[in-house]
């Protein structure tokens, strides 16, 4: 990693799965400034605004988020706030000083039909067409952040989980404790996504902006909007019976594949949720690894 440093980095999220992996890396590259809602409502947003211009940090990264996907569908106005108002603020702000913006975003801002109309992995430049509140927030959010201007980094990712906060390899790990069977969907698909390889990833590629010097010119050619998900792809019976296999468990349920329609949920999910992630690899020489390699580490850790 390179030796050079940026000046003062601004975290937000600070305890959710991807900022907390983040929060334990970037003190190699600054002075990081961690923020979460117990040290900041990031709904207030003339508050987050006064803090930025307090702080004055040449690099912002964005890894707050609200992610209760079927809540959103009732609590519009909360998701929206947070993934899109925050953000858009977040770009204005560091247009101004500026300073670069690293955001996430997600996989549910298409549809999960691919440019072919039959589920390929998407890319970049394929249209979003969001099915649920939670996807058309964070859509939004890409989009004020695209339109400002500022030095930025957009990741989309996918099915992200770690052994903090809440995400599916949590659920089942608990579920397998409750309960003898269980019945997951297995017709869609997707790459479940290391939040520790994703945080890797963000910093490998800052490192590459330090050697850059962190020039203008550096981020002009390689920043915008990136796919960065786990290489392979599963469905969510897949996910649940690798995580059954490569956990160590006293209980193991039976799990019965459904389709999805046997499970409705509030907010629509895409049937394909596959990202196509050449662009990155290409430009940053990056890629992350296998899906179930990754789960394999990541259960590791919980031993």
């Amino acid at each position: 990693m390179s030796a050079a440093l940026f000046g003062p980095i601004l975290l937000t999220g600070a305890q959710g799965q991807v900022g907390w992996e983040l929060g334990k890396r970037l003190g190699a590259m600054g002075e990081v400034h961690a923020l979460d809602r117990s040290k900041l409502d990031l709904c207030d947003l003339d508050a987050v605004r006064t803090l930025v211009r307090e702080l004055k940090p040449a690099l912002i990264v964005n890894a707050a988020a609200y992610t209760a996907v079927d809540k959103a569908e009732s609590d519009i106005e909360g998701a929206w706030r947070l993934n899109a108002e925050l953000p858009g603020l977040l770009a204005e702000e560091a247009l101004k000083l500026d300073a670069a913006l690293v955001h996430y975003s997600t996989d549910y801002v298409f549809d999960g039909l691919g440019a072919d109309g039959k589920g390929a992995p998407h890319r970049e430049t394929d249209a979003a067409r969001p099915l649920n509140a939670y996807g058309r927030s964070k859509l939004a959010g890409e989009q004020m952040i695209a339109a400002n201007g500022c030095r930025q980094l957009v990741l989309r990712t996918s099915w992200v989980y770690g052994l903090r906060g809440g995400n599916f390899l949590l659920t089942m790990l608990k579920l397998a404790a409750e309960r003898p069977e269980l019945r997951i969907i297995d017709d869609q698909f997707g790459a479940p996504t290391w939040c520790a390889t994703i945080a890797e990833s963000t910093c490998e590629v800052l490192a590459q902006a330090l050697d850059a010097g962190n020039a203008k010119a550096w981020w002009e050619e390689k920043g915008g909007l990136y796919h960065l998900a786990a290489a392979g792809e599963t469905t969510w019976y897949g996910y649940a019976q690798a995580i059954f296999r490569n956990a160590t468990l006293q209980k193991v349920p039976t799990v019965q594949p459904i389709p999805a329609s046997e499970y409705p949920l509030p907010a629509k999910r895409p049937t394909s949720s596959r990202l196509d992630c050449g662009k990155f690899r290409q430009v940053f020489g990056l890629a992350l690894p296998n899906w179930e390699l990754a789960l394999r580490a990541c259960l590791v850790n919980r031993i």
